[in-house]
């Protein structure tokens, strides 16, 4: 079991009501064991303390055999001796029931003062003795302690010195069921003081990194004009401009949390300091609210947002119109029947997936002009090592040309089959040579080219479809969307006893009317168009009505999606 936090700098995710923390049950745990190593040293004794609401429900503990001789000096420590263990039951016997009483409820999170140590030693037992190890939050009082009291006001945040600054009637003294007890108060103390700082969630609680600033409890009534309703959010200062766009299921509570300790984010912080306003726009699906979330902050571009930004710097790969094509990375897709790959938000990952093309198929790189026909010139070193099929110097004629040429389109809008083979053998033969910085690259190109290709594939499909109607069940009733040529441009909620066919006709009627266009997303970002399909596409939504068809190549570049997710988990892994 590890901790695992919101990380910084990410846009809050619309699913964040959290849990209250009058809720939320609190298995307060602390571990004995006969070293600091989770690998080499093991647990000795146990103890847990279950409380909801501010009040104890029930203890585990117990003693543990460990099957290793306690060192003297835990038994200094701790007075846990070797003959006391003796007859303790084994970890293997304990652990189940450790397990089902952390899994008893639902709603539960595990609490401990300095957490890593304790879920690092309960994960380690879990995979030695065959268990899968605890999913539930974690709450380390040893971080909200350091995060939550000021300079001065403890000597340092042990568990001993919290216990007495937090007024416990349990003195902490290594043993299992005692320290647990102790951390029982010390959490109700650091949760008293994070209440007038506006947090009262489980989520909130554990996001909590350092005290709100004054500036953000100055603004804390901008929240109370905001509705109970999900939908978007955007900051502004004295002004009128947009600093910051969010989504979310509750406003109020979402908007709220910005001005708490919550909130930990250094930017966002900052904000708190020029916010003047904020304003709600209550939307009637969660896929209304991404939408619009979208689209706001590529209008406005708010200064504190970080992400969709800039659309418009979105990069493709075209196969250019000329008598011998050539791939050029470009800014915009044309009216032009180019195929086009992408989108790709980085530079690198473009040029990757162009060299990918040029590794499989020998375009030209130069930028000579050949229509009208142009006397011939030098060939270039390229041409001379293979890569180029040479049409400058006519070694190759227009029709040999070509065909290398519609090799590259099919790769690129059809099967990539040819640019997946050439990299797969390339990457086997340098791995074989122990060349594996070699064989890495040639990976990194072949997923860029993949990604960008199964993107446009999939965009394309859905934008060549003039009218699609889908449903989905939601909190309120049936989520009910129109998409246009792959814009989303209607969405209602169809409540029950509510005339279907009434509903749909109006839906219909009212929705924005969306021309075709050019490339895989002519009438909306390739961010929009993707959380489209997502949410076409997941297994809960029913097709309602659909016109044209909506297909994709047989043999596309997802049937290769293994591929780019592998590389995607060995480059989150370095």
């Amino acid at each position: 079991m590890s901790q695992s936090q919101t990380p910084t700098g990410v846009q809050t995710s619309i699913d964040d009501l959290g849990t209250p923390l009058a809720e939320t049950t609190f298995v307060v745990l602390d571990l004995e064991t006969t070293g600091t190593s989770a690998t080499n040293a093991r647990i000795t004794e146990v103890g847990a303390v279950r409380v909801r609401g501010g009040e104890v429900l029930d203890e585990f503990t117990t003693l543990v055999n460990p099957g290793v001789v306690v060192p003297a000096t835990i038994t200094l420590l701790t007075g846990i001796t070797q003959s006391m263990v003796a007859t303790a039951p084994p970890m293997e016997e304990v652990l189940p029931d450790l397990l089902e009483y952390l899994n008893r409820d639902p709603n539960t999170a595990v609490v401990a003062h300095n957490a890593p140590f304790d879920t690092g030693f309960l994960k380690a037992a879990c995979e030695r003795h065959g268990h899968p190890r605890p999913t539930q939050p974690v709450v380390d009082t040893l971080r909200l302690a350091r995060a939550v009291l000021g300079k001065g006001e403890t000597r340092n945040h042990k568990l001993t010195t919290l216990a007495t600054f937090f007024g416990a009637p349990v003195t902490p003294n290594h043993r299992a069921l005692d320290d647990a007890r102790a951390t029982v108060d010390v959490l109700h103390g650091l949760i008293e003081r994070l209440a007038p700082m506006g947090v009262h969630s489980l989520e909130e609680l554990r996001s909590v990194s350092k005290p709100p600033t004054k500036q953000q409890i100055a603004k804390r009534h901008l929240a109370e004009g905001v509705p109970e309703a999900p939908g978007v959010y955007v900051f502004t200062d004295a002004n009128g401009a947009s600093l910051y766009v969010g989504k979310s299921k509750n406003l109020r509570h979402r908007v709220r949390t910005y001005f708490t300790a919550a909130e930990n984010r250094q930017r966002i912080r900052e904000m708190a300091g020029v916010v003047d306003g904020v304003t709600p726009i209550v939307c009637a699906t969660e896929l209304e609210a991404s939408v619009r979330e979208l689209r706001l902050i590529a209008e406005r571009k708010p200064p504190y947002n970080r992400r969709s930004r800039h659309p418009e710097r979105a990069h493709w790969i075209k196969l250019t119109r000329e008598a011998f094509p050539r791939l050029s990375v470009v800014r915009a897709v044309k009216d032009d029947n180019a195929p086009y790959l992408g989108p790709y938000t980085s530079l690198k990952e473009a040029h990757r997936a162009r060299e990918a093309l040029l590794s499989a198929f020998p375009l030209r790189q130069c930028t000579h002009t050949f229509d009208p026909p142009r006397r011939t010139v030098e060939p270039c070193v390229l041409a001379q090592l293979g890569r180029c099929g040479a049409p400058c110097d006519g070694t190759e004629s227009r029709a040999d040309y070509s065909a290398h040429a519609e090799a590259a389109r099919e790769a690129m809008t059809g099967d990539p089959a040819a640019v997946v083979d050439t990299h797969t053998a390339r990457i086997s033969k340098l791995s074989d040579q122990l060349r594996y910085e070699e064989a890495a690259e040639q990976r990194d190109r072949l997923t860029a080219f993949l990604r960008g290709a199964g993107r446009s594939q999939r965009l394309t499909a859905l934008a060549a479809l003039p009218h699609v109607v889908a449903t989905r069940p939601g909190a309120l009733g049936w989520e009910t969307s129109v998409v246009r040529h792959g814009r989303l441009a209607a969405s209602a909620v169809l409540h029950p006893g509510t005339d279907s066919d009434a509903f749909l006709t109006s839906l219909e009627a009212t929705a924005e009317h969306v021309d075709p266009g050019p490339g895989p997303v002519p009438r909306a970002t390739a961010a929009e168009g993707e959380l489209v399909l997502a949410w076409l596409t997941d297994p809960a939504t029913r097709l309602v009505r659909l016109e044209g068809e909506w297909t994709c190549p047989l043999r596309s570049a997802e049937a290769h999606s293994e591929m780019t997710h592998w590389a995607h988990g060995r480059a989150s892994a370095q």
